[in-house]
């Protein structure tokens, strides 16, 4: 005889605490594995802003943020009054029937090329002493990053991490990383953007130049790599 499993007890396993280095990014992919799994029931009520907080070990802000993101994205709907709270919605938004699917393994697999490919050149360009063009042409990309709009984005996004594989100073890499992030951002198409997303992609952005140019390779690999993490957090809440 089998026994239908225990929601509860699947809210906790999956309601646990995030890593702080993606919080905001950690705290939207378990309520998204919540959703999709179907440990709510559509329609339901989302645990109180306060549990989740202490569930996720995260701030109330965090979990503010999260939620404002799927409502946005149709996930979740904000009710206020005697009754109110955070629902999920009756219909979650379903991927374009055009859209290409990908399997568990294939994210996997463009997920963990990233880290191999993106975290090693951040790295070795720290090592390396740049050219005056090297430096300005970080800045400039990340200038353009970070002024860019909704439909750049994603563009300007990926120049700034090729701008980095070229600063590695290894020609063999560039195309590398060029291949993998077409197959990064075929999925990254499949999601929505999410505001709080983009401004704390642009501060990684920032922490990974800064750490190129200053020539520390330790914090140049670990602050991509808390990047890559996040990104790796939201497109397996997203998409699995």
């Amino acid at each position: 005889m089998t026994t239908a499993p225990d929601p509860a007890l699947a809210q906790a396993a999956l309601l646990r605490p995030v890593r702080l280095g993606n919080a905001f990014e950690d705290t939207v992919g378990r309520l998204l594995q919540t959703i999709r799994l179907g440990v709510l029931e559509p329609g339901a009520c989302l645990p109180p802003e306060r549990e989740l907080a202490v569930r996720l070990g995260v701030s109330r802000d965090t979990v503010r943020e999260a939620i404002k993101s799927l409502a946005d994205a149709g996930y979740l709907v904000s009710k206020r009054g005697r009754y109110g709270g955070t629902f999920l919605a009756d219909q979650i938004p379903a991927l374009a029937a055009d859209a290409p699917r990908f399997t568990r393994a294939e994210i996997d697999d463009a997920l963990r090329l990233r880290e191999i490919l993106e975290v090693g050149a951040a790295r070795m360009a720290a090592t390396r002493t740049l050219t005056a063009a090297e430096r300005e042409g970080l800045w400039s990309r990340l200038a353009d990053v970070r002024a860019a709009g909704p439909d750049d984005y994603r563009r300007l996004d990926s120049r700034l991490h090729l701008a980095i594989a070229e600063a590695a100073g290894s020609p063999s890499l560039v195309p590398l990383v060029a291949e993998n992030r077409m197959r990064l951002n075929a999925l990254l198409d499949q999601i929505p953007l999410l505001e709080r997303n983009i401004a704390h992609s642009n501060e990684q952005h920032e922490a990974i130049v800064i750490a190129i140019l200053a020539g520390d390779p330790e914090a140049a690999g670990a602050a991509m790599g808390g990047h890559v993490g996040g990104s790796a957090a939201l497109l397996h809440g997203f998409l699995d």
